[in-house]
C-alpha cells in the first residue's frame, strides 16, 4: 500500500495551487523535493506554530515524518489530525495504511472506508481499501483451512499470496 505520492496530487493535496505566492508551505515543498528533508520539516513545524489548528500543515508534516519512516510520530500526527478533521480523507488514509502495516487490518479497514465514504475519488485509498480486502481474504482463507483443511482453500490462498506478493513497480 501507498500513501499519497502524486507529486499533482501532492502539490494539490499539501500546498494548494503552484500560482500561490511563496509560502512557508511552498518553501517546504522546494525543500523536501531538493532532497533537504530535515529543513523541510523545519519549515512545515514553523507553519504548524504560526497556526497550530490548520489542518494543511499538520498533514503535511505527518506526510513527511511517514515517508521518512517514523511511523510512530506519523501515527500520533495523524490520529491527532483525524481527531479534529474527522473527514479528512488523506489523513484516514495514510493513518489506515500505517495500521495495515502492523496488521491492524481491521482498523485499517474501517478508516479506509470512511476516507473512500468522504472522497470516493480518492483513487489511492480505494486501492488500499482494496488491499486491505485481499489480506482481510486470506486471512479468512486461512482460518477456514485450519477449522477445515481443503484444496480449494490451499489454492485461493496461493493465488491470493501471488497477488499480494510485492511487485518490481
Amino acid at each position: 500500500m501507498r500513501t499519497l505520492l502524486s507529486a499533482t496530487l501532492l502539490l494539490t493535496a499539501l500546498w494548494g495551487s503552484p500560482a500561490r505566492s511563496q509560502s512557508t508551505l511552498d518553501q517546504a515543498q522546494t525543500q523536501w523535493y531538493s532532497g533537504r528533508q530535515a529543513q523541510a520539516i523545519e519549515l512545515v513545524e514553523a507553519a504548524m506554530a504560526q497556526n497550530p489548528l490548520a489542518a494543511r500543515p499538520r498533514f503535511t508534516l505527518a506526510w513527511m515524518v511517514q515517508e521518512r519512516g517514523d511511523l510512530r510520530r506519523a501515527e500520533t500526527l495523524l490520529r491527532a489530525l483525524v481527531q479534529d478533521f474527522p473527514d479528512h480523507a488523506e489523513g484516514l488514509n495514510n493513518l489506515a495504511v500505517i495500521q495495515a502495516q502492523r496488521g491492524e487490518l481491521d482498523a485499517a479497514l474501517r478508516g479506509l472506508q470512511l476516507a473512500v465514504q468522504l472522497q470516493p475519488e480518492h483513487a489511492q485509498a480505494q486501492e488500499n481499501l482494496g488491499d486491505v480486502l485481499l489480506h482481510l481474504a486470506q486471512r479468512a482463507y486461512g482460518q477456514a483451512a485450519k477449522i477445515q483443511p481443503a484444496a480449494r482453500l490451499q489454492l485461493k490462498t496461493r493465488q491470493l499470496e501471488q497477488i499480494l506478493r510485492p511487485s518490481a513497480n
